[in-house]
């Protein structure tokens, strides 16, 4: 395996620079032109079969070698965020309210990366499939593409993604089977009361005070309806009403995010809110209206496939630099969808810790989607060095 890690940090470089152009070039969901030109050129010349336009966006390269019957699906998101950026260095996004702050750029540079390794040095016998995937950042571009026949076009014995994770140290390895990232849902709360004088509130019925009163109370749903061993989260991120001291509104408005680890929970977390917040609103003699809009599913790792590649991270670059099993996270993503699908492994990859990275230089913690976030470089070499790692043994080894 270090000839392998030698060589492909020998070509890094180049896919640095790939990196740090689609950096100063962001684009959001669904608007990903200039980068998928970018991936469906570089994967042509390479030889690989390219297909445009699943999903909107999305780019599909397939290599096929041999005579091996097995195929493998690894996909990279491609997509950007509506945030400023607040970096100064020389690549930073040259479009402004548009950035790279979850380090899709290098996702997508480190499978470029690979890709060209194997499709010049490669040792396989088998079909690979690389998945180019656009609108990852809340707006459903996975089960887009398989709505528009991904794995119908590009059948996959097994599908693989890798994610960067800050505050880790950069190049280790992190991966848990099982329930691994959290469901996600928007919820959004309309109270309609009846407006009024604020010095004659008993000729009114106050929305705000019912809303404040929900916002506590939803609380006590993960805290004595949910098993105190699972994991929910409901988080009221915004609660909107009135513009003025000596006014009550007619309506507000509170925006939820509701995350769990577990589907029955997700279950239980929906009808107990949806319970909670009509019985309050009546309480209050205002009426509530609901829209609870499911978005991603729990991320469940199989199990076969993660110990796969967990060996193929231990083989690269030794037991100290993995972590296995990892803590799960109450992010969410919807690599779930593709996942719900077939058998597979969504792992991640350290981004720094504040520490050194591999290539002598200090490495940042900064969180994703932050507007000082930016993805750590060191990674390329290390990151393209798993996948072909994990496409050889997947599609030379019989048994996983």
């Amino acid at each position: 395996m270090a000839a392998l890690l030698d060589a492909l940090y020998a070509q890094a470089d180049e896919f640095v620079r790939i990196r740090q152009d689609i950096h100063e070039n962001p684009e959001l969901a669904y608007e990903e032109f200039r980068t998928s030109d970018i991936v469906a050129e570089k994967l042509a010349s390479w030889g690989y079969t390219v297909e445009r336009g699943i999903g909107g966006t999305g780019v599909v390269g397939q290599l096929k070698r041999g005579t091996g019957k097995r195929s493998v699906g690894i996909r990279a998101d491609m997509d950007a965020l509506p945030i400023v950026e607040t970096n100064t260095f020389g690549y930073s996004s040259r479009k402004v309210g548009v950035m790279h702050a979850c380090g899709h750029d290098g996702h997508t540079a480190m499978l470029l990366a690979a890709a060209r390794y194997l499709a010049k040095t490669g040792n396989f016998s088998g079909t690979l499939n690389l998945i180019f995937q656009p609108a990852e950042e809340g707006q459903g571009g996975a089960k887009r593409m398989m709505d528009e026949g991904l794995f119908t076009k590009y059948p996959c014995d097994a599908i693989f993604a890798m994610h960067n994770s800050p505050g880790e140290a950069q190049g280790t390895f992190h991966l848990r089977s099982g329930p691994t990232m959290a469901s996600a849902e928007n919820v959004t709360i309309t109270l309609h009361g009846v407006g009024g004088h604020g010095a004659f509130p008993h000729r009114a019925t106050d929305p705000i005070v019912a809303a404040a009163s929900i916002v506590m109370a939803l609380q006590t749903i993960v805290s004595r309806n949910i098993d105190p061993q699972s994991t929910a989260v409901i988080t009221v991120g915004a609660l909107n009403s009135g513009v003025a001291n000596n006014v009550i509104p007619a309506s507000a408005t509170l925006k939820l995010s509701v995350r769990s680890l577990d589907r029955d929970v997700r279950n239980t977390l929906e009808t107990r809110i949806c319970a909670l917040v009509n019985s309050q609103a009546e309480s209050f003699g205002v009426r509530a209206e609901i829209h609870y809009q499911r978005n991603y599913p729990v991320l469940v790792n199989s199990e076969t496939e993660t110990h796969f590649a967990y060996g193929v991270a231990r083989d690269l670059v030794g037991d100290a630099k993995v972590v296995y099993p990892a803590p799960a996270l109450t992010g969410s993503e919807d690599f779930a969808f593709m996942l719900e699908k077939l058998p597979g492994c969504y792992l991640f990859i350290g981004n720094g810790d504040g520490g050194v990275g591999t290539d002598g230089k200090p490495t940042s913690a900064c969180m994703v989607h932050n507007p000082g976030y930016n993805f750590n470089d060191a990674n390329i070499g290390v990151g393209s060095a798993y996948w072909v790692a994990l496409t050889q043994r997947y599609l030379t080894d019989a048994n996983l």
